[in-house]
Parts: C-alpha cells; sequence; structure tokens
C-alpha cells in the first residue's frame, strides 16, 4: 500500500512518512501531480550467493600479464 505526500507538506508530515516506512509501507512523494521520490522500509540486503551466474564473466586471453 502507498501513500502520496506533496513535498510541500513534507515537513509537516516528516512523522508520519517515517513512520509509515518503518511499518513497511511504500511513501511516494509528489511534486505536484509529478512522482519525484520514494521512501520505503529500509532492511538488510538480502544474502548474497556465490556461483549464482557461473560462467558469465570470462576474462580475455590476455588479461593476465605473461610471465617475463
Amino acid at each position: 500500500m502507498a501513500t502520496a505526500i506533496d513535498i510541500r507538506d513534507l515537513p509537516a508530515r516528516l512523522e508520519e512518512a517515517l513512520a509509515l516506512a518503518a511499518a513497511g509501507h511504500e511513501v511516494i512523494l509528489l511534486d505536484g501531480p509529478t512522482p519525484r521520490a520514494r521512501l520505503v522500509p529500509y532492511g538488510p540486503a538480502p544474502p548474497r550467493v556465490a556461483g549464482l551466474h557461473a560462467g558469465a564473466i570470462q576474462s580475455a586471453p590476455d588479461f593476465f600479464p605473461a610471465d617475463s
């Protein structure tokens, strides 16, 4: 569920916007009718998975310097 707040109203509604985001809601910040930003809850990044795209990157044959 998203709540829209005009940026001109944001100083007066900042506590409300932060409480909504902390509760897991999305807050869309509008400049008139134009969306300008999205305030979402902050949380830990999902864990990285090693080997998820195995073989997706390959180095060129000349990437490593030749032995002198």
